[in-house]
């Protein structure tokens, strides 16, 4: 599944996390699948299940321009750098396809301490501060007739063959502004090790003419537009009057329990803001501050 800022609701995961973390640590560690108990993950600072030595991500191992097992996504950069600032020796990858289960398999089962990418508010994770913030974008070729819009209300789009991807916000303010009688869905819920992203699949089917634009998640937009060498305006929908918003902070994601581990990784985003950015901006994420400016440098 693409990494959109709205996740696949795991009941059972989110049970899960509820009932171990509320109990003391070493019941927690008690409920531990055995396997996960088995690994030599060693204790954090403060007694955390947090390896001191080995920093322990939890990923998508085909996820552009997120992650990807060859290492080539800005959060793997990201790792590398939290690695380098925690003093870790090396980065390690519990590979999960972000489907239905990804919490509940990975983090909440202790088979690693962190996840690079997630939206804050969502209560599966403990969410750091966020490291940068980001919103759904409209994307159309260039001389389209839909220069200067700027909301999905927009009158130009009625009509148009608008790609989005299914369950995402941006498809309620196009149901409002009856937009999905034309529009193409795309799935939300896919596996990428076996599927294309659907941000590559609609910027491909945009350049053949198969839909005339895509409202999609920023990230996705700006990585996928350059790959292709794409001429696309990117415009972020952060006008939107009604509806769902459409911007997100985006932050890294740890277990409830650990609660020192939140403070060092808060203590490495603020220190290396700069960089971070720096990294973002070279796979071209659309980056907003809080009053909605772009981020540029």
């Amino acid at each position: 599944m693409p990494k959109h800022p709205v996740w696949v609701d795991d009941m059972i995961g989110r049970d899960a996390l509820k009932l171990c973390f509320v109990l003391p640590m070493l019941g927690a560690l008690a409920l531990l699948p055995p396997n996960a108990q088995a690994q030599d993950a060693g204790l954090g600072a403060a007694g955390e299940l947090v390896d001191p030595d080995i920093l322990r991500v939890c990923a998508d191992p085909s996820n552009m321009p997120f992650t990807d097992k060859s290492g080539e996504g800005f959060e793997n950069r990201l790792a590398d750098l939290v690695a380098a600032k925690t003093g870790r020796k090396s980065v390690a990858y519990t590979w999960f396809p972000v489907v239905a289960g990804f919490v509940r398999n990975t983090l909440a089962a202790n088979r690693c301490d962190i996840i690079m990418g997630y939206a804050q508010g969502d209560e599966l994770v403990q969410n750091t501060n966020a490291y940068y913030r980001s919103s759904y974008v409209l994307v159309h070729p260039k001389g389209n007739g839909m220069e200067g819009v700027e909301t999905i209300e927009d009158p130009k789009l009625t009509g148009k063959r608008i790609g989005v991807v299914e369950s995402t916000p941006p498809t309620a303010n196009m149901a409002a502004n009856k937009l999905m009688r034309t529009a193409k869905i795309y799935p939300l819920a896919v596996d990428t090790r076996l599927t294309p992203s659907m941000g590559e699949v609609m910027i491909k089917d945009m350049l053949a003419g198969k839909i005339d634009a895509a409202v999609m998640w920023g990230p996705m937009a700006g990585y996928y537009a350059k790959q292709l060498g794409a001429d696309l305006t990117i415009v972020p929908l952060v006008k939107e009057k009604t509806g769902s918003r459409m911007s997100y902070r985006i932050t890294m994601g740890v277990r409830p329990s650990d609660q020192e581990w939140k403070r060092t990784l808060n203590r490495v985003i603020s220190e290396n803001q700069a960089e971070i950015t720096r990294i973002l901006l070279d796979y071209d994420v659309p980056l907003i501050d809080e009053h909605d400016n772009p981020i540029t440098q």
